[in-house]
């Protein structure tokens, strides 16, 4: 177990099914810059998706007790759409320390954007299926309509962020996604991106939104979320202070490392350095 952290500089894990969750450490560390980060990739046992409820929930949990019991994370933020839909409630039970998801804060930012109430969300299928957003807009007053965009996140894997066909791709899913909203009367003035690889892709989506429509990105509301909770456990540290490098950031991983440490500084916006292999058991 590693030594405790001075309560001044509290120490932040973060946790994904993949490496996709780089995006939330990413802009985490822009707003806490002082602050120490465990990131975990449970890359051995993706994609959650294709996993029952209570597999998932178990991966989840053990992820989290990892990186509370052996990296003496405080706070954890699981940057995964697909655990925060189906194990937000599992991962609260298995550890002591607070736990902030990454659909209540998309949907609330998605809540203090929108005007008309109605709202668009952009996901993969098992978040999708979930329903969890549409459960956490509504909880808001907002009408959500969802759609599944599955060839975006093997076309950000690729590096195709900013490739003639993912713009085509982006376009088509939008096109449905607007022809269905008219179906049912909508006029949706917000668009949410759902899934941790779809910020690599924001300004392609931004270009293809209608003019006045707000993208909501979910690892950016996440990271201000987790930023106004810590704060005051932060001495002469705020969300957004230029404070250099933080002190620490390890990221872990269940398998492939050399692929996380190759595609991970895309995610991250520099380089993630040594990805430490870790077993977390069955």
């Amino acid at each position: 177990m590693t030594k405790a952290t001075p309560a001044s500089i509290p120490t932040i894990g973060v946790f994904d099914s993949g490496f996709g969750g780089l995006t939330v450490l990413r802009a985490l560390i822009d707003r806490l810059p002082r602050a120490r980060f465990a990131f975990l990739g449970d890359t051995a046992r993706l994609p959650y998706g294709s996993k029952s409820r209570r597999t998932i929930a178990r991966y989840a949990a053990q992820s989290a007790r990892f990186l509370v019991g052996e990296q003496g994370a405080e706070f954890i933020v699981i940057a995964c759409n697909t655990a925060s839909a189906l194990a937000l409630d599992a991962i609260r039970e298995a550890v002591t320390v607070p736990v902030l998801g990454v659909i209540e804060p998309g949907a609330a930012a998605a809540r203090a954007a929108s005007k008309t109430g109605d709202v668009l969300v952009i996901a993969t299928e098992a978040t999708v299926h979930s329903h969890a957003y549409t459960a956490a807009c509504q909880t808001l007053g907002l009408r959500t309509l969802e759609k599944a965009c599955p060839l975006l996140v093997p076309l950000v894997e690729e590096g195709w962020t900013d490739h003639p066909v993912t713009e085509e791709v982006i376009e088509i899913y939008l096109n449905e996604l607007r022809a269905e909203a008219d179906a049912q009367g909508m006029n949706p003035d917000t668009l949410v991106l759902g899934c941790t690889h779809y910020p690599l892709l924001r300004p392609m989506i931004e270009r293809a939104v209608r003019p006045g429509r707000v993208v909501i990105d979910s690892a950016e509301s996440a990271a201000n979320a987790a930023g106004g909770l810590l704060n005051g456990h932060m001495r002469g540290s705020a969300p957004g202070a230029s404070a250099g490098e933080p002190a620490e950031v390890r990221c872990f991983a269940t398998d492939s490392v050399e692929k996380f440490e190759r595609l991970g500084s895309r995610f991250l916006g520099r380089p993630v350095g040594h990805v430490e292999l870790v077993d977390l058991g069955g």
